[in-house]
């Protein structure tokens, strides 16, 4: 640039970009501060009477298995179960 005000132009510059750089983050932190509340204002009240059966259903299913009201039972890796295997005993392999 042609001048000596060159620095001045490049922090007025500098102070713009800040200016709208903060008014960006200004507005994502208000709407995502916003759509939380919203969320939390309309979220329904949990239904604690059929935790403990829920509870107790997900812990005798199995390892991988969840059940679904709509699906039945459903796994996790949406295939079939397979049983552990059992270990070999050491003692062949020594022997």
């Amino acid at each position: 640039m042609a001048g000596e005000n060159w620095t001045m132009w490049l922090n007025i510059t500098n102070f713009a970009l800040g200016i709208v750089t903060l008014i960006a983050l200004l507005l994502v932190f208000f709407a995502v501060g916003w759509d939380l509340l919203l969320r939390k204002v309309r979220a329904p009240k949990p239904n604690w009477s059929n935790v403990n059966a829920d509870l107790q259903a997900v812990i005798h299913a199995g390892s991988h298995t969840l059940s679904v009201p709509e699906l039945g039972l459903t796994m996790a890796d949406g295939g079939e179960r397979i049983d552990p295997s059992k270990p070999e005993n050491s003692q062949k392999k020594q022997g």
